[in-house]
């Protein structure tokens, strides 16, 4: 069977072949990619058709160009990654690298609202997380990850620490790349575990992000909440 698309436009149908391909594994994160010369031959297309594919994938975060050398299926320990899904900055304008601690884990039954964010049944069990972020020595992010313990469940029993990405190990551990997350921002008041990590005051005005991560075929993988303080930092998104 010809793997030339059939329908038009012709680079969005690429794009859909191409990532059927990398969700079946075929091409896994840090693969590169056969030529464009040769993937052009094998879907029957001309290079720029194929290329206006890549470029668009590219914008979207399912690969890296890289000059001189093609195109790779992105891995979630690259920075372009990483700063897809963290978007706080200095002050200035200027990127850093998040530190995590963790101060939990443990499994427990979804809230009903927690069972509808990830997909589950009313009381499934799931991990919950729970940690802070620190930016430049500074506490900044207390939050909880809830994840599906079904899929998840080895997590619990992983060595301290954890990878500050958690995201580089849901898609190297358990085959789960995030590809796009979902959120909801609104504000908040510091309750008293939250402000004791943070160093602030109970009912100090903090940022609420509430965000599920899905994978490429838009299932949700994980529930994060997290409570900023925006004291040294700012909220960043380019739409």
């Amino acid at each position: 069977m010809s793997l030339r698309p059939v329908s038009q436009p012709l680079h969005q149908q690429l794009r859909d072949l191409m990532l059927a391909r990398i969700e079946s594994g075929e091409w896994s994160p840090g693969t590169f990619l056969p030529s464009e010369t040769r993937l052009a031959e094998e879907y029957g297309v001309a290079v720029g058709t194929l290329r206006k594919a890549l470029l668009d994938m590219a914008a979207e975060g399912l690969v890296l160009r890289r000059q001189g050398k093609g195109t790779v299926v992105s891995s979630h320990d690259s920075d372009a990654v990483l700063f897809r899904f963290f978007n706080l900055r200095r002050a200035d304008g200027t990127t850093f690298h998040p530190e995590s601690r963790v101060l939990d884990r443990a499994f427990r039954a979804a809230t009903p609202a927690e069972a509808t964010a990830l997909g589950l049944s009313v009381g499934a069990e799931v991990i919950c997380i729970t940690r802070v972020r620190d930016g430049d020595g500074v506490p900044l992010i207390y939050e909880e990850i809830l994840l599906d313990a079904a899929r998840f469940g080895s997590l619990l029993t992983l060595p301290d620490p954890l990878p500050n990405t958690l995201y580089q190990l849901y898609q190297t551990d358990f085959g789960a790349s995030v590809y796009r997350a979902l959120e909801h921002v609104t504000a908040s008041a510091a309750e008293d575990g939250c402000a004791r990590e943070l160093g602030c005051t109970p009912g100090t005005p903090l940022l609420r992000v509430h965000r599920v991560a899905v994978d490429y075929n838009g299932a949700p993988l994980e529930l994060r909440i997290s409570y900023i303080n925006t004291g040294a930092v700012h909220y960043h998104a380019e739409l």
